[in-house]
């Protein structure tokens, strides 16, 4: 239908509107319980810049310290700063299907939370590095100098999984994304309360509060819509969903526990840096889990969601890597990838 071509003057009401699209808009309201997810989204909003920066004295740090808590704050960022255009698209996908009007505040909310937490990924590490990005700072110390190679491999790879991010949005059903919603908010949520009891800065305790509350909200929201969806759920789409988990446990082990490294092309240093890295943050009172308790927390993760899909008869995928058994899927691809966290 060319958009020039006139139609008011030869019929009275206009031709139906070709879908997918934003028109015509309405504002159904079916699940009470995603309107009061996203009026506790307005009552606990934060502003990172509010937060209490004048008690953080990098000047108290030496550079290696300096340069380890700023490398976390990187490795979250290819996360949390890939996240407000993650769920801007997903935020559009809500209009274009027609989703009711709480779905649609909800997806607004998270993008709005996960545009918080960039950016307090670039306020920590425009403080502690004295330089507003990672890849262009000018590393101080040899353990800068590799994690700064480590940080460059990261974003390379973010970069390719946000081109298959854009193609999957329009293929997948919004129940599908959900599940690679829901995968990251039950981590994330214990992740950054470990966070918080372990780290000592009062700024970075009060901001991993406030993500931690976030992300226990986003949760609620996939939990939500789950609880809505998932009894009608397909054969077809179930298959999906199964794949869906095992691509974000590939994806988000890279920020929740290790990068898998036959999934993520990154050198063969890698994790030896970030775990060097990691022990002088902690030593330094910046509270990164440690391995173990990463490993413990991924696993919990996966057993909660397994206890949520398995309440709809959704396969669960197999995790060897946490010793969990399930269903084997093997051909996770870029496109398979819906980076959330």
């Amino acid at each position: 239908m060319s958009s020039k071509e006139r139609f008011s003057d030869k019929m009275e009401f206009p031709p139906e509107i070709e879908q997918p699209n934003v028109y015509p808009l309405s504002w159904h309201r079916k699940t009470q319980k995603l309107q009061e997810v996203w009026e506790a989204s307005l009552r606990e909003y934060w502003e990172p810049e509010k937060l209490p920066w004048d008690t953080l004295d990098v000047e108290s740090y030496s550079w290696e310290e300096r340069e380890c808590i700023a490398y976390w704050w990187t490795l979250l960022s290819v996360f949390d700063a890939s996240a407000p255009p993650v769920f801007a698209e997903a935020l559009i996908k809500t209009y274009e299907v027609h989703e009711e009007d709480p779905v649609r505040k909800c997806f607004f909310s998270v993008a709005s939370d996960e545009q918080n937490h960039e950016i307090m990924c670039g306020l920590s590490i425009t403080k502690l590095l004295d330089h507003p990005d990672p890849l262009t700072y000018e590393p101080k110390t040899d353990i800068g100098r590799r994690l700064q190679k480590n940080a460059k491999w990261l974003y390379f790879n973010g970069a390719r999984y946000w081109n298959g991010y854009k193609n999957a949005v329009p293929k997948y059903d919004l129940a599908v994304l959900f599940s690679s919603f829901l995968m990251g908010e039950i981590a994330a949520a214990t992740i950054f309360k470990q966070m918080y009891e372990n780290s000592r800065e009062p700024v970075f305790k009060e901001a991993f509060k406030n993500i931690g509350r976030d992300e226990g909200r986003h949760m609620a929201i996939c939990m939500a819509v789950m609880e809505r969806d998932y009894p009608g759920l397909s054969e077809e789409h179930k298959s999906v969903v199964t794949k869906q988990i095992r691509a974000g446990y590939l994806f988000l082990s890279a920020v929740l526990f290790e990068p898998p490294m036959e999934f993520w092309d990154l050198p063969e240093d890698f994790i030896a840096t970030q775990r060097e890295a990691e022990a002088i943050a902690r030593d330094a009172g910046f509270g990164i889990p440690t391995y173990e308790a990463k490993l413990e927390n991924w696993k919990n993760a996966m057993l909660n969601l397994k206890g949520v899909l398995d309440r709809y008869g959704i396969p669960f995928p197999a995790i060897p890597e946490v010793g969990i058994t399930g269903h084997e899927v093997s051909d996770i691809e870029m496109q398979d990838i819906i980076p959330v966290f």
